[in-house]
């Protein structure tokens, strides 16, 4: 429920900034509402700009759906050993120091962040619990090579980039449906809204598609960076296969790309994650 809470607080108030920032931009371009220029305008800002936001947005919104709490002030050897040895992978991928957490939940982990020198990288206690310390030090790896790689502005790049043409495209379709089939003059009316609707979602899902074979494809270059920043790919074998045991920890909607692993889905082509079994066929022929 506090996760629900979060998303929907979080996204009015994107949503009430950046239609502040549309209205700013209208009015000083002097854009007419009806003409393509404020219909890419709308794009460009409610598209890229929700995603930039959410990215600059990215640790606070993770710290508080997830109820991590970064390690300041070490307490125990576990902890110790948890700072040091992201400190050590971090100076091996030459990146700053990110921020250290641990949250409850079932086993899983998570790299967040607006840039590679402030960031976040997130396990939880069940992970810690479930695997040595070499296979945790292997998913460490995984979510500084993640860090490391920019995948976090990558991913939002190219999110935003799809949501611009979606909805870009989903106007520019329904004026014209609305124009050829109902004669309408502005292209704005019953048509147009039915249209607009029926071509957000298929064009979303299309987009959802794009998006979601790009992170398998980071999954593959993290895991590699891992290995590479272990020396071997032997650990980083051994902590996915005891992830294979294991019963994943689900994570909010905009940190399940940059997990360690993700939940099965119905289709693969919407799957954040490529299956274990393939994540470690390709570490054993690397």
């Amino acid at each position: 429920m506090k996760r629900i809470i979060l998303f929907l607080l979080t996204n009015l108030a994107i949503m009430f900034v950046l239609s502040i920032v549309l209205g700013l931009l209208s009015t000083q371009l002097g854009l007419d509402p009806t003409g393509i220029g404020a219909v890419v305008l709308f794009a460009l800002v409610f598209g890229m700009g929700g995603a930039l936001i959410s990215l600059a947005m990215s640790k606070f919104i993770a710290k508080r759906s997830t109820g991590a709490q970064v390690i300041k002030d070490p307490r125990s050897d576990t902890e110790h050993w948890l700072i040091n040895t992201v400190r050590e992978l971090a100076s091996t991928a030459n990146i700053g120091m990110p921020e250290v957490a641990v949250y409850r939940g079932a086993p899983n982990a998570f790299a967040t962040g607006a840039t590679r020198n402030n960031s976040l990288v997130a396990v939880s206690d069940q992970l810690m619990q479930n695997m040595t310390r070499a296979e945790v030090r292997a998913v460490l790896a995984h979510e500084v090579g993640h860090i490391a790689s920019g995948d976090m502005v990558t991913m939002t790049l190219l999110q935003g980039v799809m949501n611009t043409l979606v909805l870009l495209l989903a106007r520019i379709i329904g004026v014209t449906v609305d124009k050829a089939v109902f004669g309408t003059r502005d292209g704005r009316g019953i048509g147009y809204f039915i249209t607009y609707i029926v071509m957000q979602l298929v064009l979303g899902i299309l987009a959802s598609i794009v998006v979601m074979g790009f992170s398998r494809r980071r999954e593959f270059a993290a895991d590699a960076t891992a290995a590479k920043l272990l020396g071997s790919p032997r650990d980083m074998i051994a902590a996915l296969q005891r992830l294979g045991s294991l019963e994943p920890g689900a994570l909010p909607q905009s940190m399940k790309a940059f997990g360690i692993t993700g939940a099965p889905k119905w289709a693969a082509l919407f799957a954040s994650h490529p299956p274990l079994e393939k994540r470690i066929e390709r570490l054993e022929r690397a």
